[in-house]
């Protein structure tokens, strides 16, 4: 599937709406696997990686973070959501003084197991 139209067609999924005191975002929890979220301390790095059976999507909870992803270095603002499609090499780190968090959907047939690691500063393969 072209990840392009792949990220369109979730975010046509995810449904928001306003209230009086704010507003709420639904993300489509029938088609994740899983849903996390990830804090990283202040130094910590997630290894450089990709999945062969999923895609993600992240949703940036706090300041602080550097995410690598393909080409692509940035440090991304909280309510920032960004698709990672399959097979694509990303990397999140915490640059901040103070643990960051990232909300992650795994959007396919997935396990842990499927991380296929290009770099690891604590020596994981």
């Amino acid at each position: 599937m072209n990840t392009i139209k792949e990220a369109e067609d979730f975010k046509k999924l995810i449904y928001e709406e306003v209230r009086p005191w704010g507003k709420f975002r639904r993300y489509p929890q029938q088609l994740a696997s899983s849903l996390k979220i990830i804090t990283l301390n202040p130094g910590g790095i997630l290894s450089l990686q990709y999945h062969n059976h999923r895609s993600e999507y992240w949703v940036i909870l706090d300041k602080g973070l550097e995410i690598d992803l393909g080409d692509k270095t940035w440090n991304p603002e909280p309510g920032e959501e960004i698709f990672i499609p399959a097979t694509t090499p990303h990397r999140l780190k915490c640059v901040g003084s103070h643990p960051a968090r990232v909300m992650e959907l795994w959007l396919g047939s997935s396990a842990e197991d499927d991380i296929v690691r290009l770099e690891d500063v604590y020596g994981r393969s």
